[in-house]
């Protein structure tokens, strides 16, 4: 066996990526590729996808998805546009994120970093359901540890009156990290696993700024790792059989974590999920609470 695939579950599946045209998103399908797997880029841009579906066509069979996951009509439309695109669907990688510099409302009155980074893989997990029980599917969730300064608001984030232009990302996903354990719960008797990794802190564009700060910045930047340093952790959890049945679990790179109290809260998760589904607009409920 090639030793790129070496400690593999499966060396032969398909792979959905969000945000994959640039970044870790990228770099995660480039290694896929290189492991043998079928992998489908999901990006909003139909140029930039093209572009980097044209890179790593020279690596393995690469597909494009146009998705836009910046509100609930386009998230739905991105889910059945994967739904086309894959008859099956082995692992979903949320990677697609977003850190604004200030507070932009989508077409539903949603503050867009909580639509991208907590609302569309919610829906996307709902909506694509039968597919990853079908397969048994894993779902990894790309996090980050700024989850520790964040604040869920249940009532205030979604729409972002509590819009901060560095604390949103951290509030954001938080949100996100929340239902993961109440999503391995859902899963639990049909197969399929979730869990979220942060991958460290990585040179990409995410939260880059105009001006004298963005200058700043950038050269901070140049010490981080770079993308494909990133990608490990991601990939580990996607493909490896040394995660095979783990679930609702958070990693920061490849060592598994303890969340910290501020994620720990169970009623503010299903608080969360009760508010996403209103405003996604789907009937799912929260996993029943657990006996004391």
């Amino acid at each position: 066996m090639d030793n790129a695939r070496a400690g593999q579950a499966n060396p032969s599946q398909t792979i959905a990526v969000t945000g994959a045209n640039r970044g870790i998103g990228h770099a995660v399908a480039e290694a896929l590729l290189r492991q043998g797997h079928e992998v489908v880029l999901v990006c909003r841009d139909r140029e930039r996808g093209e572009a980097a579906r044209s890179r790593l066509a020279a690596l393995g069979s690469v597909r494009l998805v146009v998705g836009d996951l910046s509100g609930v009509r386009a998230i739905r439309a991105t889910a059945e546009a994967l739904r086309d695109a894959c008859p099956r669907l082995d692992v979903l990688v949320h990677n697609a994120g977003l850190w604004p510099s200030r507070r932009v409302l989508n077409e539903d009155g949603l503050e867009q970093a909580f639509v991208t980074n907590h609302l569309a893989p919610f829906l996307l997990n709902l909506e694509l359901e039968d597919l990853l029980t079908a397969s048994a599917a894993r779902v990894v969730q790309v996090s980050a540890g700024l989850y520790v300064k964040g604040k869920a608001d249940p009532d205030r984030t979604p729409t972002g009156l509590d819009f901060h232009p560095m604390r949103t990302y951290a509030d954001t996903k938080l949100c996100n990290l929340m239902l993961v354990p109440l999503f391995a719960e859902r899963w639990q008797d049909a197969g399929v696993t979730i869990n979220a990794v942060h991958p460290g802190v990585i040179r990409t564009g995410l939260g880059d700024r105009r001006g004298p700060l963005g200058w700043l910045l950038k050269a901070v930047k140049l010490t981080w790792k770079s993308p494909r340093t990133g990608a490990g952790p991601v990939v580990r959890l996607a493909t490896s059989a040394e995660v095979a049945g783990v679930t609702g679990r958070y990693f920061q790179l490849d060592e598994e974590h303890c969340l910290e109290p501020v994620a720990r809260d169970r009623d503010l998760a299903r608080r969360l999920w009760t508010r996403a589904a209103e405003l996604a607009g789907v009937p799912h409920s929260p996993p029943a609470a657990r006996d004391a």
